[in-house]
């Protein structure tokens, strides 16, 4: 049988001396692996459409077992995530953490329109590291965690101060502090923030700028959640944080002067 699929490459990996096994996510079929036959040959007619994050349309022949890409179209190059280093890193910890919390063949379209725009995003210059914040929490759910974000998960409470607990996996009131010795109090900012990239579409919210120490801060809330209550640590994230680590080969930018 012969499809004709939308997708976007996540992860390629050799096979042999002359294949690849390229797992897409497709719009139509979600997660799908297949055999790209003769695709490490630099002048292979795969060569260029099964690079990662490339973006195109996959002929795909699907007998028993796994299919095979017999032909593709590049719909765009996502040249910037290409070029720079940070945006290859950010690109590759949301390709993996969508890999590893989703089952193949099995159609995800609002899993799939979230990583196209997210990679778009990245790829027209917005802020890497918000976008991916973006997908980490909204990707919780598919972990099999729901932190509660809307009211205070002890007594329901819809105002007042808040803190973040990993106890109750949610928001606590200020009536609520002492149910955890280790809340993590926010600015009411931030508790919108939080809200925003778990409840809004990331296409909704459109250029959005945060302050580093908010960033730091409410990436190291979700990745703790997906360690602890998860197990889940990704290998991109120790070359993410590597890059991090090293600002002295990216340009200087100031920080903007609140969240926004």
């Amino acid at each position: 049988m012969q499809n004709q699929l939308e997708g976007i490459v996540i992860r390629a990996r050799p096979y042999g001396e002359t294949n690849k096994i390229v797992t897409l996510f497709t719009r139509e079929a979600g997660k799908i692996s297949c055999m790209a036959r003769g695709a490490k040959k630099p002048a292979s007619r795969l060569a260029a459409i099964t690079q990662p994050f490339t973006h195109g349309t996959f002929s795909i022949y699907k007998g028993k077992g796994m299919g095979t890409i017999q032909h593709g179209d590049p719909l765009e190059s996502l040249r910037h995530i290409r070029e720079d280093i940070l945006a290859t890193a950010h690109a590759s910890y949301i390709t993996e953490l969508i890999d590893r919390l989703t089952e193949q063949d099995e159609p995800q379209p609002v899993i799939y329109e979230m990583l196209f725009q997210a990679l778009h995003a990245i790829d027209e210059g917005y802020d890497p590291e918000a976008i991916t914040l973006f997908v980490e929490w909204k990707m919780l759910p598919y972990a099999g965690l729901a932190p509660t974000l809307h009211q205070c998960a002890n007594c329901g409470a819809t105002e007042g101060e808040f803190a973040f607990s990993f106890e109750v996996l949610g928001f606590l009131c200020h009536r609520c502090y002492d149910i955890d010795r280790y809340i993590i109090r926010l600015s009411p900012a931030l508790v919108k923030l939080i809200r925003t990239f778990y409840f809004v579409p990331i296409e909704r919210v459109g250029s959005l700028k945060l302050k580093k120490e908010s960033k730091s801060l409410l990436k190291n809330i979700v990745r703790t959640i997906y360690e602890e209550k998860a197990g889940i640590r990704l290998k991109s994230r120790s070359f993410l944080e590597q890059i991090e680590r090293t600002p002295e080969f990216f340009p200087k930018k100031e920080n903007p002067p609140e969240d926004e």
